[in-house]
């Protein structure tokens, strides 16, 4: 029989009463984020460029991020978790960013470090003190695979798709800064990253097969494939977790 001193897993993953702020949470992988925090019963609020109901909020500005996390506070009455999910990726429309990498430009890269890296940062930074207030405070921040490993250029032949060089350097960026803030801000905070493989949202179908047999479960993620990872690194299923970086990716890095 179990201990009576331990809590059941349902009420170690219940957010009831807690103020979460996902910044990107208008994007794809964002609100699933959102879907995932709201039923588990947290308060939510999206601070995002392409907000409707949230903070509308270029996370490129300084000024207007550090901004946007105390109107997210005042809104919440404090904030105990922040999920970064903010990101420029391949297939966003920017000169000199998804295109072959002599015809990529600097200000396609400082644009995407702006919003993958510095505005995480920021983002944290301003919102330290109320976070190490919760006593519980949960921050995840949003990799990717290839923040780990590089790109296959293989995978792009002969299609529309390109790997930035910036979007990983970006996403390895933001792991290292995990680690930091992992130990820095601890015990009172909790730092860790997802690092999903790729989302399927109708590539060309040479890119999806080539990806699918690269990959050992044979398929692309999909946005429910992160829910149970926010679900876990939010919430107190992963109490004792900080400084990890947990990766979604059907098997693809452990080739």
């Amino acid at each position: 029989m179990a201990s009576s001193s331990r809590r059941p897993v349902a009420e170690l993953g219940d957010l009831t009463g807690r103020r979460a702020v996902v910044a990107g949470g208008a994007g794809h992988l964002g609100s699933a984020a959102v879907e995932t925090l709201l039923e588990q019963g947290a308060s939510v609020v999206v601070v995002d460029q392409a907000a409707h109901d949230g903070i509308v909020c270029d996370l490129a500005d300084e000024a207007a991020t550090r901004a946007a996390v105390h109107a997210a506070a005042e809104q919440l009455g404090g904030i105990d978790v922040i999920v970064h999910a903010a990101a420029l990726v391949g297939t966003s429309e920017r000169a000199g960013w998804a295109v072959p990498f002599d015809e990529q430009t600097v200000a396609s890269w400082d644009e995407a470090l702006s919003v993958n890296l510095t505005s995480a940062f920021v983002l944290v930074h301003e919102a330290r003190d109320l976070l190490a207030a919760s006593g519980r405070g949960s921050v995840i921040l949003f990799g990717s695979i290839y923040g780990l490993v590089g790109p296959d250029p293989s995978l792009y032949e002969g299609t529309e798709l390109a790997n930035p060089t910036a979007y990983g350097v970006s996403k390895g960026g933001l792991l290292q800064l995990v680690r930091y803030l992992a130990t820095t801000l601890a015990p009172r905070v909790r730092v860790n990253a997802i690092s999903p493989g790729g989302v399927e949202r109708g590539q060309s179908p040479a890119f999806l097969d080539r990806y699918r047999a690269r990959t050992p479960l044979g398929r692309l993620a999909t946005e429910e494939d992160v829910k149970g990872a926010v679900a876990f690194l939010a919430s107190d299923l992963s109490a004792y977790v900080t400084g990890h970086n947990l990766v979604v990716d059907g098997g693809w890095t452990a080739w």
